[in-house]
C-alpha cells in the first residue's frame, strides 16, 4: 500500500523589537546569562505586564503579507504548564482570539505552485533556556542551569493548515516564509540563534484516504536541511510501524541531527492540558481600520514579486532571480550595481559565483564585506572593455574585498592590465609554438583539441594578462600556418 504524508508546521519567529513583549528588558542575543531580566519577565509577585505596541504592528504586517484576516478584537490568555525555564509557571499567549486568522503562502515545488493555507498567526512570550552541563544536551548531563534572558522575548507563531505533502515542500515553505519575514523587517530569520524555530505535526495515511492518521510532533529542527531530514526520518518510521501492524502513538519527538532520527520526548498535550483562561492583567487588543491601513503602507516589495520583476525587468533566468531574491540584502546590492553596470546577466553571474563564493569562505553576508557598488561595477566595466582579463579580475576582487583598495590601484600596483596588442601576442604565440614542436605535429595530424594547450601556455607566459579571445584566434591562425 502507498502512503502519503500530511504535514502542518508551527513556526515561531522572534520579533525584531529592542525590548521584550511585556517589559522594557533588552532582547539582545548573546548577553551574559540572566543579565536582561527584571521582576516582570521573571514573574515576581505584584508586577504587571505592559504590552509592547510594536509587537502588535509586526504581527499585523505579517498577517497582511500572508493575506490573512486581521482581528478587530483579540485577547491574550494564560497557558499553564510547569517547567524550570518558565518562572511564572504559565506563558502569556493567544488562544481563542488570535490577532490573525486565515491567509496563505504559495511556494514553487518542481516547477509547480503549491498553495499552503495559514490557520492563524498569534503572539506569545518566549520561555527561558536550559543550559545542560557535562553534555551537548539533556542526555548524559550532570546538571542544568537556567538562563532567563530569553524569557519574555516576543514570539509570533505562524500555524499552517495540514496542506504540506512532503519533507521537500516543508523545507521550501520554511525557507519562503523566512524570506518573507526578513523582507518585512519583523524577524532576522537566524535559525542558528533560535530567532526562527520550526515544529512539525506529521502523520501518514493511505493515498486517497481523507481521514487523517495519528500525528506526532517533531521538534528541534534548527535549519532548513534539518526540517527535511527530520520529516523524512519520521515518515519512514511511521510507515514501517504501520506496515508491521504497530500503532502510532500521539507524542512529541526530538530530532537528533547526528543520527538523523527522531526519539520520544513526551506524550502530546491537548489544549485542555494547558488550562487556558483569559489573561486578567492585560486589556483586549483593539485594532481599527486606520491602524491597519497605516501599517499596510509600510510593506515594500515582497520576495515573490521581486523575483518575478527581476525575471521580467532584467531578463534573468528563474534560478538567478531566485538566488538573488532569497537574500534581500543581496537583491538590493544587485539593483544598486545595475544602476551603474547595465549587463544584468553578467552582473548576476559574478554576484552568484565569485562574490558569493568569497562570502561563504569568510562566513559573512553582503552587508559585512568591504565593497561598494561603484567599485564592483567599475571592475566589471574594465573586464568588458578589455582593460583587465577575467582571470585578473577574479584575483583583484579578492584583494578589493580583503584590503579595501580600488580596482585601479590594484591594477596599477600589480601590473594586471590586459594585453590586447595583437603584435605582442603573436610574438608570444610564435615563441610557444617553437618550444612545443611535438604538439604542433600532433595538431597538424588532426588532434585539433591541442589548440587549448597552446592557449594555456600563452596565458602562462603572460601571467593571465593576454586577451583570451585574441589569443585563441591567433593560436589557431599560426598553428594552421606552421
Amino acid at each position: 500500500m502507498n502512503y502519503e504524508a500530511v504535514i502542518g508546521l508551527e513556526i515561531h519567529a522572534q520579533l525584531l523589537t529592542k525590548s521584550k513583549i511585556f517589559c522594557g528588558c533588552s532582547t539582545k542575543f548573546g548577553s551574559a546569562p540572566n543579565s536582561n531580566i527584571c521582576p516582570v519577565c521573571t514573574g515576581q509577585p505584584g508586577v504587571l505586564p505592559v504590552l509592547n505596541k510594536k509587537v502588535i504592528e509586526f504581527a499585523i504586517k505579517t498577517g497582511l503579507a500572508l493575506k490573512g484576516q486581521i482581528a478587530k478584537h483579540s485577547i491574550f490568555a494564560r497557558k499553564n504548564y510547569f517547567y524550570p525555564d518558565l518562572p511564572k509557571n504559565y506563558q502569556i499567549s493567544q488562544y481563542e482570539l488570535p490577532l490573525v486568522t486565515g491567509g496563505h503562502l504559495d511556494i514553487a515545488v518542481n516547477g509547480k505552485t503549491r498553495h499552503v493555507g495559514i490557520t492563524r498567526v498569534h503572539l506569545e512570550e518566549d520561555a527561558g533556556k536550559l543550559v545542560h552541563k557535562g553534555a551537548a544536551g539533556l542526555k548524559g548531563s550532570t546538571s542544568s542551569l537556567v538562563d532567563f534572558n530569553r524569557t519574555g522575548v516576543p514570539l509570533m507563531e505562524i500555524v499552517t493548515e495540514p496542506d504540506i505533502r512532503s519533507p521537500e515542500e516543508a523545507k521550501i515553505f520554511v525557507s519562503e516564509l523566512r524570506n518573507l519575514l526578513v523582507y518585512l523587517g519583523v524577524c532576522d530569520g537566524n535559525m542558528e540563534e533560535g530567532s526562527l524555530r520550526c515544529d512539525a505535526n506529521v502523520s501518514i495515511r493511505p493515498v486517497g484516504q481523507k481521514e487523517l492518521g495519528t500525528k506526532t510532533e517533531v521538534k528541534n529542527m534548527n535549519s532548513f536541511k534539518a526540517v527535511q531530514k527530520a520529516l523524512e526520518s519520521e515518515i519512514k518510521r511511521q510507515t514501517e510501524m504501520i506496515q508491521a501492524g504497530e500503532r502510532i502513538v500521539q507524542e512529541t519527538r526530538l530530532f537528533d541531527d547526528t543520527t538523523g532520527t527522531t526519539t520520544p520526548m513526551r506524550s502530546k498535550e491537548e489544549a485542555h492540558d494547558y488550562r487556558y483562561f483569559p489573561e486578567p492583567d492585560l486589556v483586549p487588543v483593539e485594532v481599527d481600520r486606520k491602524w491597519i491601513d497605516n501599517i499596510e503602507k509600510t510593506i515594500s516589495e515582497l520576495p515573490a514579486a521581486k523575483r518575478s520583476r527581476f525575471m521580467k525587468e532584467f531578463g534573468l533566468p528563474e534560478l538567478d532571480a531566485t538566488i538573488l531574491t532569497d537574500d534581500k540584502a543581496l537583491a538590493d546590492f544587485f539593483e544598486e550595481c545595475n544602476k551603474l553596470y547595465k549587463n544584468a546577466k553578467n552582473l548576476s553571474n559574478w554576484i552568484i559565483g565569485d562574490l558569493t563564493a568569497y562570502m561563504k569562505t569568510k562566513k559573512v553576508g553582503i552587508k559585512d564585506i568591504n565593497l561598494t557598488f561603484s567599485q564592483f561595477a567599475e571592475m566589471l566595466d574594465m573586464v568588458d572593455k578589455g582593460t583587465i582579463s577575467r582571470t585578473s579580475a577574479k584575483s583583484s576582487l579578492t584583494k578589493m574585498l580583503d584590503e579595501g583598495k580600488s580596482i585601479h590601484d590594484i591594477v596599477s600596483e600589480s601590473g594586471l592590465t590586459q594585453i590586447s596588442d595583437e603584435v605582442k601576442i603573436r610574438l608570444i604565440v610564435l615563441e610557444v609554438i617553437q618550444k612545443n614542436r611535438p604538439q604542433v605535429v600532433q595538431y597538424k595530424s588532426g588532434k585539433t583539441t591541442l589548440a587549448a594547450f597552446f592557449v594555456g601556455q600563452v596565458m602562462k607566459e603572460t601571467k593571465g594578462r593576454a586577451n583570451p579571445e585574441v589569443v585563441n584566434r591567433i593560436v589557431v591562425e599560426e598553428l594552421n600556418k606552421a
